[in-house]
């Protein structure tokens, strides 16, 4: 069975040694590596260069080319029947690969595995990111999941039925990817034990950035319009709830008993990782949560209506 190993570049010369580094410890390695660049202006492709000895790589230049695109383009070049995915920006367990190939061979009929994903924190900062964006591998439902094309890998046969990555989605491209599988009656395998370890985002700004541009992905390809719909109108009763408590100040009671409830789930991941932590950074972490959770809403909530008016415009279908 020949596994071919694609990902995508752009200005990764910061984290793409760390990538390839990993890639030489697999216990199984690709056949091949077929790296498509989307017109890199820093040293992206002459580090990936210097690994052509160690490597079997190909490296395909597609200025402009988005993450479908650029996807795409290396599946369509690649020789394996089975097509390993990652990105730029991670770390790889030295099993990943092993652990994503397995489902294939025990059971021919997987058309898809599942693999997973971990956070790599480097501060407080991003280990509250971490906890508060990223769900835990028990948090799981295997049969609901839809993997990230970070750690995922599927026939490339799947990947000919379903027309490929949608090029016409710059965000939330793997997910459309996913549910166009689920709905031709693909078989999907899990490999929790499949993990990339990458960097959470480590600023507000880059993070509200990135949540704006998935929302906006949302609205392109009309994605959880319910949960949409649920977010605005679970703020707008909370800001309700504050404003009448002003007269009702029980109502605040209310209000506070919610945001427990909503903040519980990234406190519980957060907790199991505050050991060795200095009490001042310990403490920085708690109450960055909090924050981290209502920019990520709110880009969200204003990345929503963008993607709604740009499909109105431009609908695919």
């Amino acid at each position: 069975m020949k596994v071919s190993l694609v990902m995508t570049l752009l200005n990764e010369e910061h984290s793409l040694g760390p990538l390839l580094e990993s890639l030489l410890t697999q216990t199984r390695r690709p056949d091949e590596v077929v790296i498509v660049d989307g017109g890199s202006r820093d040293n992206t492709m002459r580090i990936a260069e210097s690994f052509n000895d160690r490597l079997n790589l190909r490296l395909l230049s597609v200025p402009g080319a988005n993450i479908s695109r650029g996807r795409n383009v290396a599946i369509d070049a690649a020789r394996g029947e089975i097509i390993a995915c990652t990105d730029g920006g991670v770390r790889l367990h030295a099993d990943w690969l092993a652990q994503l190939v397995e489902p294939f061979e025990r059971c021919p009929e997987t058309d898809v595995v599942s693999g997973f994903f971990q956070p790599d924190a480097h501060s407080e900062f991003e280990l509250a990111m971490g906890a508060t964006v990223l769900p835990t591998v028990d948090e799981i439902i295997p049969e609901c999941f839809l993997p990230s094309s970070r750690s995922v890998a599927f026939r490339k046969d799947a990947w000919a039925k379903v027309s490929g990555y949608p090029e016409w989605l710059d965000y939330c491209e793997d997910v459309v990817f996913d549910l166009d599988l689920r709905r031709l009656g693909k078989r999907f395998a899990w490999a929790p034990q499949a993990t990339v370890y990458f960097r959470p985002r480590s600023s507000l700004r880059s993070f509200f950035l990135q949540y704006y541009r998935y929302a906006r992905g949302d609205g392109k390809s009309n994605l959880w319009p319910r949960r949409h719909a649920i977010r605005y109108g679970s703020y707008a009763a909370g800001l309700g709830l504050l404003a009448a408590g002003f007269s009702w100040p029980a109502l605040w009671g209310l209000f506070a008993i919610g945001t427990i409830g909503y903040l519980q789930r990234p406190y519980r991941r957060l907790w199991r990782h505050l050991d060795g932590l200095a009490p001042h950074r310990h403490l920085r972490a708690l109450l960055l949560v909090p924050i981290i959770r209502v920019t990520g809403d709110i880009a969200k909530m204003v990345g929503y209506p963008v993607g709604l008016w740009w499909r109105r415009r431009h609908y695919h279908g």
